[in-house]
């Protein structure tokens, strides 16, 4: 049985690799930065082996493995603790965060070879894994909001990573920014739980009393259900933000200007993640109230198929992939919204292995290319043999074909959705079906554009390409370092999903194992059932968009130039995204912050602030003009003023007492 210590140390050990890798290495030992590498997956390594320990020890001992907390700040009557909640979800988000970054980390050895800040990159993966693995462990609301905030903080960082690039520099301060606007959200929800924390949670706002009592005081009636409505919301505020959802969603595209490994990394296991796990932590606050789980239902349906319209335009590589997260994060919030918890969390599960298989398979054609632009591509297929069979094991999973990861996952939550009584359920339900087919068709565009036909000369070709290295092309697989993640991302891909959560007893592995083991922890989790009806149509649908891809992209790939002249404005409207960044720049940002608020502030400023400071002024030099003409220096007209002042006061006193 694991110790509590030891579950500090999978914390500690990214975190002090950081300190290794951006404090020792870094300043010290730059010209031996390959080391920075072997410490960092050394460290998550031992992390991975620690978090398996973990699950284990969760397992044996039925989802109840408590800790103590410690107390960490005292304020008035409030105390704020900090300690480790291990439960079994926080245990299978250990596994899946440390499991995806150290094939990651590995996977940048080959990729960021030569880049001369290889060890702050390095550095920086730490910090990013290190506050990714804090958040999942807090036990308390204020210790996850710190962790909650260093991973935007670090994911600034990663995005900007080659800073000497306006783009780069400008998607950074865009995520940080974008995302701060969610997250005021979530920091009203905590400051409302904070100055009530006397009525329902015990004064130490730790999460298992928080998502326990909470409800209980609503049946109390010491709290209103608005009042939990409203908590709840600015919690998924937070959530929108960090996971990308509508109408926060715009940073989302512009971090792929971070190398390619980390975009893997945000997209697969970490920041987008987080979002998702934050909704399901505090998901009992969320079951109180109706009109929240409406909510998260109905954003994640439409994000789930909004952001899938974009992608099927998209001929940026890794954007088609960062649309395609925000269509499965919309999923996984439609999961949440009608109650398919453990559905949500399995999906969660399998994506992050299919999603960073297709993101460094992405880099790996950039290795070879030059270039992130699929029409400059073509012909991979050849030159690319592993890469390309991973790739398509990705694109497959992602798509729901059985009997991949993704099939499983998916059609649970399709089943979910449809045997959900309510009229957002089902219309959630028909939202999740379109992006089936959507999925499937932009996802074996990407396949087809990337890897068929012929070689279309890549950066060399493209007059914008912004080439990774030297930006020389180079057709031919990539190294073993960066083949190997590749290879267990797409072993990964195909078996994660039946055995993880297997229809079948399988004899070690029960029946619905996942969803058990889940049900184990703070929340009541019903047990799934394979329809075949719903997975026999979501199949169907998946097949019609690969069929309708390889028709136009690789059959005849005139019929694509011929569909995209007849839908010309539908088209123009996908590829500026739907002009939200233009509605946000031009309304938002110049009319709404810098016309009035920024207005407001600047009239404000100048005529109450500095007016006060003026009129302090004009009085200060005005009544000591007037006090100085009364120092006349006669000592009988001071008497006389003394004598008024004395019987004023007596007089006074007489009549007040």
């Amino acid at each position: 049985m694991i110790t509590e210590a030891w579950v500090w140390v999978i914390l500690f050990l990214p975190l002090g690799s950081f300190v290794t890798s951006g404090l020792i290495i870094r300043p010290f030992f730059n010209r031996y930065s390959v080391l920075a590498g072997y410490v960092t997956i050394v460290a998550i390594g031992v992390a991975l082996a620690l978090s398996i320990w973990a699950l284990r020890s969760v397992v044996d001992a039925n989802g109840d493995l408590e800790f103590a907390t410690r107390s960490w700040l005292e304020v008035g009557n409030l105390s704020i603790t900090v300690g480790i909640l291990l439960d079994p979800l926080t245990a299978i988000m250990l596994v899946v965060v440390t499991g995806v970054s150290l094939l990651v980390q590995i996977y940048s050895a080959g990729y960021m070879k030569g880049d001369p800040g290889y060890a702050r990159y390095y550095a920086y993966m730490s910090l990013f894994t290190a506050s990714m693995v804090g958040l999942i462990l807090s036990a308390n609301i204020i210790q996850f909001y710190v962790f909650w905030e260093l991973v935007g903080a670090s994911s600034y960082l990663l995005i900007g990573f080659w800073y000497h690039k306006p783009s780069a520099a400008a998607a950074a301060k865009k995520a940080f920014i974008v995302t701060r606007i969610g997250d005021f959200g979530f920091l009203l929800a905590i400051l409302y739980l904070v100055f009530n924390a006397d009525v329902f949670t015990g004064n130490g706002l730790e999460i298992t009393t928080i998502t326990t009592e909470f409800p209980e005081a609503i049946k109390a009636g010491l709290i209103g259900t608005s009042v939990v409505t409203w908590v709840a919301l600015g919690i998924f505020a937070g959530a929108i933000g960090k996971s990308g959802q509508l109408p926060l969603h715009t940073w989302l595209p512009d971090a792929m200007e971070g190398p390619t490994p980390v975009s893997a990394l945000i997209h697969a296991a970490t920041m987008v993640a987080a979002g998702v796990f934050l909704v399901a932590r505090f998901f009992p606050l969320f079951e109180a109230s109706e009109v929240a789980m409406n909510t998260v239902a109905i954003i994640g349906g439409v994000t789930a198929v909004f952001a899938a319209s974009m992608a099927l335009v998209a001929t940026d590589i890794k954007r088609v992939l960062a649309y395609s997260t925000i269509s499965q994060l919309g999923y996984m919030m439609l999961a949440l919204g009608v109650g398919a918890y453990s559905a949500a969390i399995f999906h969660l599960f399998t994506h992050a292995f299919f999603k960073a298989l297709l993101f460094l398979g992405s880099g790996s054609v950039n290795h070879a290319t030059g270039t992130f632009d699929m029409r400059y591509m073509g012909g991979l297929r050849k030159v690319m043999p592993w890469t390309y069979v991973t790739f398509v094991i990705g694109a497959l999973s992602i798509a729901g074909i059985f009997p991949l990861a993704g099939f499983w996952s998916k059609d649970e939550i399709l089943a979910d959705a449809w045997g959900h009584d309510g009229g957002v359920s089902q219309v959630v339900f028909w939202l999740g079906l379109a992006a089936v087919f959507m999925t499937a068709f932009y996802m074996f565009r990407v396949v087809f554009m990337t890897f068929g036909g012929e070689f279309r000369g890549g950066a060399e070709a493209d007059p914008e390409a912004e080439a990774h290295g030297d930006g020389e092309v180079h057709l031919a697989d990539s190294p073993a370092v960066m083949v190997v993640p590749l290879l267990v991302l797409a072993f990964a891909a195909v078996v994660a999903g039946f055995l993880v959560n297997p229809t079948v007893d399988l004899g070690m592995i029960p029946i619905h194992w996942l969803s058990e083991f889940l049900g184990q922890g703070l929340v009541e989790v019903e047990t799934p059932h394979f329809n075949f009806a719903i997975a026999a149509v979501s199949s169907a649908l998946a097949l019609a968009g690969i069929a309708l891809a390889y028709v136009m992209y690789s059959a005849r790939r005139e019929s694509s130039k011929r569909m995209g002249d007849a839908l010309r404005p539908f088209q123009t409207l996908l590829l500026n995204k739907y002009y939200f960044d233009e509605f946000y720049e031009n309304y938002v940002t110049r009319k709404a912050f810098y016309g009035w608020i920024a207005g407001f502030l600047d009239w404000a400023d100048k005529a109450i602030v500095d007016g006060f400071a003026r009129t302090v002024g004009y009085l200060g030099r005005n009544v000591g003009g007037i006090m100085a003409h009364a120092q006349t220096g006669q000592v009988q007209g001071y008497g006389v003023v003394g004598s008024l002042g004395v019987l004023a006061i007596v007089a006074v006193f007489f009549f007040f007492r």
